[in-house]
């Protein structure tokens, strides 16, 4: 099917929405169905994921990209790329590159979510990571991604905080020996603990900061993500502005909810503001669910999207 002709069977099959659900969401501006499904000249590289149009582009990953390209969104996350079949990844190169779509982060390593493992300083542990690496690179190559990310981990309630960090800094910097050679660059996500993911060892970012100063590799950056953030420390502008050199990756989902903007109390069209006059030129991946679900959840997000990016330039 010609994608003009997919558009215009999605068009037509989402006009039920405007007589057939009762939902409205806070973030609707309710606009026209010509109006969404169109080509859109986002101002910053917004990266959905696989799941993100599931009802209106299915589950096959060259359908998507396809569906993204449409609507003029710039960026794919796939945070489970390193699971998928070289075929897979090999299909979804090529479709990237076709439709002018940028591959953002997947998950390099493998995340102990209960016990500690980076921080230990332990070989057996260390080298398990460091080959998680080494396969990460061979993913990255494939679909032509740049970053990946690395979740540390969870703390050791027996041991200091200084020795876990200095052990994860040597580790990190055993990964960039074999990162930095390919130009690939992973990037430490600090996650919050107060909701999502108690226990772990990065939390904010002026300590995502300090580890990849310590660390010293164009390999060893941060992924500010905004929904977390928001949760652990706020003043999200000055923290971002203050850690800036080593921020090349940013994602997001409103606060409460983990959804798309304006379905929370985040002011994201300030902070995509924020970005643009940075010059801000990397992926801001869309790491969030959607606050109704089907079709009529999916056109919201656009419309949030929409909305968000139309700030003054």
């Amino acid at each position: 099917m010609k994608r003009k002709e997919f558009l215009r069977n999605s068009l037509m099959a989402g006009t039920f929405l405007a007589t057939g659900s009762t939902a409205v969401a806070k973030n609707s501006v309710q606009m026209d169905d010509s109006e969404l499904y169109q080509k859109h000249d986002f101002k910053l590289k917004y990266a959905p994921n696989f799941g993100t149009f599931r009802a209106h582009a299915g589950d096959d990953p060259i359908d998507n990209i396809k569906f993204f390209a449409d609507l003029g969104f710039r960026g794919l996350e796939d945070n489970g790329m390193r699971g998928r079949d070289v075929r897979t990844q090999e299909r979804i190169a090529r479709q990237l590159e076709e439709s002018g779509v940028e591959m953002g982060v997947f998950v390099a390593n493998s995340i102990n979510w209960s016990e500690p493992t980076l921080v230990l300083g332990d070989e057996e542990i260390n080298n398990r990571f460091l080959d998680d690496i080494r396969d990460s690179v061979e993913v990255a190559q494939r679909v032509n991604a740049t970053w990946m990310t690395v979740v540390p981990g969870h703390i050791d309630l027996r041991l200091a905080m200084d020795y876990q960090e200095i052990n994860l800094i040597n580790v990190l910097k055993r990964a960039c020996e074999i990162l930095e050679p390919h130009g690939l660059v992973m990037v430490l996500e600090p996650l919050n603990t107060l909701r999502d993911h108690p226990g772990m060892v990065l939390t904010t970012t002026s300590q995502a900061y300090r580890i990849c100063k310590a660390v010293g590799s164009p390999s060893c950056k941060i992924l500010y993500d905004a929904y977390h953030q928001a949760i652990t420390e706020g003043n999200m502008i000055p923290n971002m502005d203050d850690a800036w050199d080593e921020i090349p990756y940013l994602q997001l989902g409103d606060h409460p909810g983990r959804n798309e903007p304006y379905t929370g109390e985040i002011n994201y069209r300030n902070i995509f503001k924020f970005l643009y006059e940075k010059g801000f030129d990397g992926i801001v991946g869309m790491e969030h669910g959607k606050s109704v679900s089907g079709r009529e959840g999916e056109k919201l997000l656009i419309e949030a999207y929409l909305k968000a990016d139309d700030f003054e330039v």
